[in-house]
């Protein structure tokens, strides 16, 4: 008997369509798989079975009469603990939401939704999506499939966890700063950072709205594509013959390769020895324009976070882990000229980066400079906390900040991932890319 909960989302919509699948007894079976799991209550929040099985038989009929509504019609998902399910609680991690019942689904949800996926729940998340790590001791800290003891990286925490520990077929998640990304690196996932204003954000709770992405984490670059095509309700991306031949790739230099550890740097030249090796042509560059945005980026988001979040936050203040807290007071000290000018400095540098990017097909870089760190010592070194927090989400950082859609890939070593920073709306573009990178580092 074939355990369909830990092949891809792919490959189980392809089993559905041919009849091999029951999307019913799968989703039982990621029901019961979840229900059995040790750390079940350390990645998901909360399940939603009646929702699940209600899908998973309205997918089975239509699977039966021909009329299936996508190519992942069936197959199982998690949703962030920040997109919102009528009549299910959505808190974005965090006390200060406990007990927030939305009367109606994310836009996203329910596009997703509408083509057939099946939501199996909501999954962990650092509070309100403001940290790259993971770490929540208000709620629950989800782990790393490497290291139980380490964070799984944030903020979309328990979403990579979903889909490493085998608990969905896939997850959506968002990026703000990485928080796809980061997650999928050092769970060994593929993580899609969509261009902003890509995908709605109606009815996603949000940190930084200029910023705010939606975007999966999966097992393939086939899966990223497919859940893509789900969540905004367009057609499905060819990727056949995808090939890396031919293809330019600037090697970025600038920032990313500064204090990087030595396992994501070692992965990271063996990733671009293997890339080049199936025909790629890479060329080292620098683009000094990203310091001043990088420089910039603590006044860019904990502003536009506090401004959001800070009567909330200060009506009461204790209900949140002090670091995430102080990160979001923090912004209360900016002035709005500061915040305008850097502003227009980002937009400046968007503008030198597009120049100096046209040529190439996509900029790669090691998607995080540092490995998972252990929850225990983020908890008791708050120096160490804060310093790990910036360095994790430094890479993913730049495609945020220039208006690009990026992929992070697996390289085949544990928790080292590869970025590949794409042009903006380019996702399809991207994809493909991706889907030929991963077979040369495979």
């Amino acid at each position: 008997m074939i355990d369909w909960t830990v092949v891809s989302a792919t490959h189980l919509g392809a089993a559905i369509e041919r009849g091999e699948a029951d999307p019913e007894a799968v989703t039982l079976a990621y029901l019961n798989k979840i229900a059995q799991h040790p750390l079940r209550d350390r990645i998901y929040a909360r399940l939603t079975p009646e929702r699940a099985m209600s899908e998973a038989r309205a997918s089975a009929q239509r699977a039966r009469d021909g009329r299936r509504k996508s190519r992942l019609d069936g197959v199982p998902v998690s949703w962030k603990d920040l997109f919102d399910t009528a009549g299910i609680a959505t808190e974005a991690g965090s006390a200060l939401l406990a007990g927030r019942v939305p009367g109606h689904d994310a836009d996203v949800l329910s596009t997703a939704t509408a083509l057939g996926l099946v939501c199996l729940g909501k999954t962990h998340m650092s509070e309100l999506a403001f940290s790259g790590l993971g770490l929540n001791p208000m709620t629950a800290t989800a782990p790393c499939i490497h290291d139980t003891e380490a964070v799984s990286g944030g903020s979309s925490s328990g979403a990579a966890a979903s889909v490493a520990f085998g608990l969905a077929a896939a997850a959506v998640g968002s990026d703000t700063g990485g928080s796809v990304r980061i997650p999928a690196a050092w769970n060994d996932l593929v993580g899609l950072k969509t261009t902003t204003g890509v995908i709605p954000l109606t009815g996603v709770v949000p940190l930084c709205e200029k910023f705010d992405t939606v975007g999966p984490l999966t097992r393939t670059v086939a899966d990223a594509a497919a859940v893509y095509a789900a969540l905004t309700g367009t057609a499905d991306i060819d990727l056949t013959g995808a090939d890396l031949r031919g293809v330019r790739l600037a090697s970025l230099q600038t920032l990313v390769m500064d204090d990087i550890r030595d396992a994501p740097r070692a992965a990271y030249a063996s990733a671009v020895e293997r890339l080049a090796a199936a025909g790629a042509e890479i060329e080292p560059i620098d683009a000094p324009e990203l310091e001043s945005p990088m420089a910039q980026s603590a006044l860019l988001y904990t502003a536009e976070a506090w401004g959001i979040w800070g009567q909330t936050i200060m009506a009461n203040p204790d209900a949140m882990f002090e670091p995430i807290r102080d990160r979001f007071i923090a912004g209360a000290d900016y002035k709005a000229s500061d915040y305008v000018k850097a502003w227009r400095e980002v937009h400046q540098a968007r503008e030198i980066w597009a120049v100096r990017t046209a040529g190439f097909d996509a900029v790669i870089c090691p998607t995080a400079p540092i490995l998972p760190p252990k929850a225990g010592q983020l908890m008791t070194d708050n120096n160490y906390y804060v310093a790990e927090n910036l360095l994790a989400l430094r890479n993913t950082r730049v495609g945020n900040l220039m208006g690009t859609c990026a992929l992070t890939l697996p390289t085949g070593v544990p928790s080292c991932g590869l970025q590949l920073i794409g042009n903006p709306l380019q996702e399809a573009r991207l994809l493909r890319l991706g889907h030929a990178a991963e077979a040369a580092l495979a």
